[in-house]
């Protein structure tokens, strides 16, 4: 089995309450942003980092999380755009069209509220050189 991670967030699980609709969601948009499905079962599901599970999984003790804010980095613009027609078409809802940012120059977002009402964010912050595409972790 491999991880791929980053440098600061080991992992972080959101407990939905309509787990096929946030599936659907999630499926869409990490499908234009290229992370591919890590695993899943009747109730969760992961991608690298983020797990997604339901109320009644053995994960999640019975409780919703409350509202968070997450950003996936994306690899240009026009993927930034792709996220948010994908994420609108598979049941998400705009809080914030594609568009420059005046958090630094080059930062282009697109905001997206999943079907719990976690604000979901792809952000491409201009030309940049990565060391690494990611974390590696085998087991």
């Amino acid at each position: 089995m491999e991880l791929h991670r980053g440098r600061l967030i080991d992992h972080i699980q959101l407990v939905v309450a309509d787990l096929r609709a946030s599936r659907r969601f999630y499926e869409a948009v990490m499908d234009v942003l290229e992370i591919p499905l890590g695993g899943g079962a009747e109730a969760h599901f992961w991608y690298d980092e983020l797990f997604v599970s339901s109320a009644d999984s053995p994960e999640a003790m019975g409780k919703l999380t409350g509202r968070h804010h997450l950003a996936f980095q994306a690899r240009d613009r026009a993927t930034v755009d792709a996220f948010h027609r994908a994420g609108l078409a598979a049941g998400g809802t705009d809080n914030g069209a594609p568009g420059e940012r005046t958090y630094h120059p080059g930062y282009y977002a697109a905001f997206l509220l999943d079907p719990d009402g976690n604000n979901i964010e792809a952000v491409h912050h201009g030309e940049a050189t990565r060391s690494a595409p990611s974390v590696k972790i085998s087991f």
